[in-house]
């Protein structure tokens, strides 16, 4: 299984300040779509007594992971991250691909993919950066809009969370000085001025709990008093669909949105807390978090459990996990049921199927945050983000409303006289929940057709550089390069009595305008690329990849790929390894298992000596030294590099 390796502090500071002033971008999200603040409209909320900027930002999962997810999920307006969930089992073995976006969305995705501590420096590194690119004054922000609040993510169970490891990731993100001390040691020279800056050591004291599917309900009690009596944390507790009823559940699925071939198992249900459970825990806890002056809410919704029918995922994997446009519908209903129960008492965040359609009618319920994960891995990606805003920004202007409590007040017509604000949400809740179960685009003759294929293979160079792999990796790992328009020679080199001879083939042509690599340090192989591809193959496993260090070269034995040190290039092709090393009069010695070719780079077959085993395909030290040119040149903006190791 491929691992995330994240990347050096230094570089990725180097990264983003070089891509903003050589190509108006960061991590490849062109500047066109940051979100520099509204100047019109004050999009501020409160999150348990704190100011944030939006009430927008990414949902715990592929978007909060790594440190420049967190960055590209700022840029684009998200202003309260719910960050990864993490839990004390922190090596799993996770199925390969695991996120399905072909129609509505499913994954067998859950929990991080980095150690603890690992999660901890992520996130360090994420605050650091968003608050040197900040105060660079680079950005263009307005005032106002630099607001930003981390929201911790826990799991599974309480035995778990109170082990040691979790708990000192906890005190890391309320006091992060010792981490902070150690990074702030790698910034750059470049950029010594920032490195003064006082940055925030509390990175977090706000928790959203995500408790696994089917876990007791007296043990979610248990963890979030204890996360609130002995750590001290505002917290928020995610609920499952599920609570809805078994009956409730397949009537909407089925018979009101159409989705008949989506099964919800008996025992999703059989497991999972009751609505009168789940009722008796929230008041209970809502008691006890008043009564030490801290925060507590609910999150609409956790995942839904599936039957796995479509044979994108594992075999072996029998479940999987329902997001996008019919989970909206049951999270929202879910809401509207909550409400009539508790009214205005408890705040509610929300994640389930959130796009650019729906954002501000979420918003109008006075809902935060509005967490989004399923859209932002779509076509365009981060770039997505900002749209949210946009549209609650014109629909604030459409009703004259400058602040999200006067959009609230004045969102739907019909407001009687006098309407206080938690009447206001109560009254649009029951308005946006009816008019959903009619809306056809939740529905699954809407959301049936797959991403377009043109019946082409990829192969490691040229396709139809359409792009659409770059923005829809959540970690940013799939990259442009240019190559110029040329052939790469094919030769085969074999060694005779009289010395080494060369036979040459039908050279491979570079016609497009540029190709498509994969930073394999970032790559987790969830297979978004090659649903959103139009050729087949998919991207991460064709295209060449690229490894940031030898460490994470020698790793992963069974994945081809390149790497690039300082005076050398590595590749491994069809599991075996060639190397090249550049002397700096020109001279290059490419060698292998049963040869060690020497010769200048300028003319190889010219100058070409050395022993040989039977023929070597020299091909390969072409498309390396081809490589290695385009992803160092000076032009060329990628993870890849000596500056990654």
């Amino acid at each position: 299984m491929a691992e995330l390796h994240p990347y050096p502090f230094s570089a990725l500071v180097t990264r983003a300040f070089d891509e903003l002033e050589r190509k108006q971008s960061i991590f490849d999200l062109p500047a066109r779509k940051f979100f520099l603040g509204d100047p019109d409209r004050d999009l501020s909320v409160q999150f348990h007594g704190k100011r944030a900027s939006t009430p927008f930002g990414p949902a715990a999962g592929p978007h909060t992971q790594l440190a420049q997810n967190l960055v590209l999920a700022w840029l684009g307006g998200g202003r309260i991250h719910e960050l990864k969930t993490v839990q004390i089992l922190d090596t799993l073995m996770i199925p390969r691909p695991c996120i399905d976006m072909a129609t509505v969305g499913y994954n067998v995705e859950w929990s991080q993919e980095l150690r603890l501590e690992q999660s901890l420096d992520e996130y360090v590194k994420a605050a650091m950066l968003i608050r040197m690119l900040v105060e660079s004054g680079k950005l263009g922000l307005r005032p106002g809009a630099t607001d930003l609040i981390f929201d911790m993510s826990v799991g599974y169970d309480l035995a778990g969370i109170r082990s040691e490891r979790v708990q000192a990731f906890m005190r890391g993100m309320l006091d992060a000085t010792p981490v902070i001390a150690r990074l702030r040691r790698e910034i750059p020279d470049a950029l010594a001025h920032l490195r003064d800056l006082d940055f925030a050591p509390r990175l977090s004291d706000t928790l959203t709990l995500s408790t696994f599917h089917g876990c007791p309900p007296d043990e979610i009690e248990r963890i979030i008093a204890f996360l609130l009596q002995d750590v001290g944390l505002h917290c928020i507790v995610k609920l499952n669909p599920t609570l809805l009823g078994r009956d409730r559940v397949r009537e909407l699925m089925h018979d009101v949105m159409g989705y008949t071939d989506i099964r919800v198992p008996d025992a999703a249900f059989d497991k999972d807390a009751r609505w009168d459970q789940a009722c008796g825990f929230v008041d209970r806890l809502g008691g006890t978090a008043a009564g030490l002056g801290l925060g507590f809410g609910v999150k609409f919704s956790n995942t839904l459990i599936v039957e796995n029918h479509r044979g994108f995922f594992p075999a072996s994997e029998r479940e999987m996990y329902l997001s996008g446009p019919p989970l909206h519908v049951l999270a929202m209903s879910l809401v509207g049921r909550f409400r009539d129960t508790f009214g205005d008492r408890f705040p509610i965040s929300f994640s389930a199927g959130i796009d650019r359609q729906n954002f501000a009618d979420t918003a109008a319920l006075g809902i935060v945050p509005i967490t989004v994960c399923s859209d932002l891995l779509q076509p365009g990606g981060y770039a997505r983000a900002s749209g949210y805003l946009t549209a609650l920004s014109e629909r604030m202007a459409s009703v004259g409303a400058t602040t999200i409590d006067d959009f609230v007040l004045r969102a739907f017509p019909g407001a009687p006289e006098g309407e206080t604000l938690a009447q206001a949400k109560l009254r649009n809740t029951g308005l946006v929940v009816d008019r959903l179960l009619a809306e056809p685009r939740y529905h699954q003759a809407k959301n049936q057709k797959p991403p377009k294929k043109i019946g082409r293979s990829l192969k490691l160079f040229d396709c139809i550089t359409c792009d659409k792999c770059v923005p829809v990796c959540p970690n940013d790992a799939n990259f442009t390069f240019a190559v110029p328009t040329t052939s790469v020679p094919v030769v085969w080199v074999t060694a005779t009595p009289g010395g080494l001879t060369a036979r040459t083939g039908e050279a491979m042509a570079t016609i497009e305008k540029h190709q498509i690599g994969t930073f394999h340090d970032f790559c987790n192989e969830c297979g978004n690329c090659d649903i959103f591809c139009p050729e087949d193959g998919g991207p991460y496993k064709v295209k060449p990849r690229f490894f940031g260090s030898l460490e994470s070269f020698r790793q992963v034995p069974g994945h081809d790929g390149f790497h690039f040190g300082h005076g050398y290039g590595i590749a491994r092709i069809a599991g075996r390894e060639l190397r090249a090393d550049y002397a700096p009069d020109g001279r290059v010695r490419y060698s292998g298992d049963g040869f060690a070719l020497e010769f200048s780079a300028a003319d190889p077959l010219g100058t070409l000596s050395g022993t040989a085993e039977g023929a070597v395909d020299l091909t390969w030290f072409y498309v390396l030294d081809t490589l290695r040119k385009a992803v160092l040149a000076p032009e060329t903006v990628s993870y890849v590099g000596p500056l990654a190791s």
